[in-house]
């Protein structure tokens, strides 16, 4: 099923100009300074309100390059990982530092520690095998629960409340867990749950009720709990007051400090993707463009979620006059952006911007099909550009085996 886009119209792109438009490089990524700007400032205001602490998750966003614009509004980093883990580290060196895994690795583990200020364990098993190394080295040491609790429809892939799911930890794995080694309560400081996404407060609040219905008895005796993340916060129209309560009423009812990880929200609507139509042709009553962008290679989250994208001056099909499908250049039938409508047919050569594509982007893209990465550029509050990354060959390249020249050249190991 294919979720319809619930976001406001695209309007437009600011401070950019055509002639700018038309400069740039396609497909290229564009991050943008204001809007990531005006999404910090809601955020520094609802930490300011609430005493809560707010964390860029960074599995949705890691372009490091403008870490330093979000770092006046943040309170640190969430990793899923040790290499997320480092990024945060050395590019927020003086921020918080949170990770979340399902397991570690414990060839790894130790050079996490070097890292991370909170580690949250996704089970017992794993809270026992490296909860003790975590304390000693001065952590802060959280578990994730499971509340059970499904707020989600449409899209089952991304419900960590899922029956049968591998994400966090339900009571009866915790009660059979704590009477098997009824030493592991004592390594906890605090509980993450993680069950949203792209939701409204009152998700949330439908969520808490059942975090405290499963594991109200073990919230008085914690020192944090992270609500996690899909809080889209800000977004036009989110219901701050009823986030604020919940924030407030948790912290007051049991001295807890409680962390948000968003990854969306703090990039929201701040960026696009700029690409030129290639070429257009036609199949029975459907007309076709093929863009010099890929959905299964540089928007995966179109095929994965599956979603259609916000599109600059386009509609809904058949609310203009001309409906195009528009699809990328691999190989991949199903490799389709979706139906939009224009006012005219496209022509080879034109641009097109798609809107909200600084998230689930630049980070989960690929090279399918040797298909180039796109560049990233940053669109700055002055209105000038900056190329912030260009990708050519060598990146499609070393992705794919040895450094060396040869079949089995000099970058090759013998074990």
């Amino acid at each position: 099923m294919r979720l319809a886009d619930t976001r406001p119209p695209f309007a437009g792109l600011a401070n950019l100009t055509e002639q700018q438009l038309q400069s740039l490089p396609t497909p290229c990524y564009l991050l943008d300074e204001a809007q990531l700007r005006r999404n910090g400032q809601i955020m520094l205001e609802l930490q300011q309100r609430t005493g809560c602490r707010a964390l860029l998750a960074q599995k949705a966003f890691s372009n490091f390059d403008v870490y330093p614009v979000l770092a006046p509004y943040l309170a640190g980093t969430e990793a899923s990982g040790l290499y997320e883990s480092r990024l945060g580290r050395e590019q927020l060196p003086e921020k918080e530092n949170h990770v979340f895994c399902a397991a570690y690795r414990a060839e790894e583990f130790a050079e996490l520690l070097q890292y991370a200020d909170h580690i949250v364990f996704n089970s017992p098993g794993q809270l026992a095998q490296f909860g003790p190394a975590a304390k000693a080295a001065g952590k802060s040491v959280g578990l994730r629960v499971n509340p059970q609790c499904s707020t989600q429809e449409g899209h089952a892939i991304y419900d960590p409340c899922a029956p049968g799911s591998r994400l966090g930890t339900t009571r009866a794995q915790w009660d059979a867990a704590v009477a098997a080694h009824p030493e592991l309560p004592e390594l906890l400081d605090g509980l993450h749950f993680h069950t949203l996404c792209e939701q409204d407060a009152d998700a949330l609040a439908v969520t808490l009720k059942a975090v405290e219905a499963t594991f109200g008895d073990l919230l008085p005796k914690m020192k944090w709990v992270n609500f996690g993340g899909g809080h889209h916060v800000t977004r036009p129209g989110y219901d701050l007051a009823t986030l604020e309560q919940c924030i407030c009423q948790v912290q007051e009812k049991y001295g807890v400090q409680v962390y948000l990880e968003p990854g969306e929200a703090w990039a929201l609507n701040a960026g696009y993707l700029i690409t030129t139509v290639l070429d257009t042709l036609q199949n029975g009553d459907t007309r076709l463009a093929i863009l010099d962008t890929s959905a299964a290679c540089h928007t995966p989250d179109v095929i994965e979620m599956p979603y259609r994208p916000p599109l600059l001056d386009a509609g809904e099909p058949g609310e203009k006059p001309c409906t195009v499908r528009l699809g990328g250049p691999t190989c991949l039938a199903g490799d389709v952006m979706g139906d939009y409508s224009f006012n005219a047919p496209l022509a080879p050569g034109q641009r097109l911007v798609f809107g909200d594509m600084a998230i689930y982007t630049t980070c989960k893209n690929n090279t399918f099909n040797g298909m180039p990465l796109p560049d990233i550029w940053l669109l700055r509050s002055d209105g000038s550009l900056a190329r912030l990354a260009h990708f050519g060959y060598q990146d499609f390249r070393c992705r794919l085996g040895g450094r060396g020249e040869g079949t089995l050249g000099t970058a090759s190991v013998q074990i």
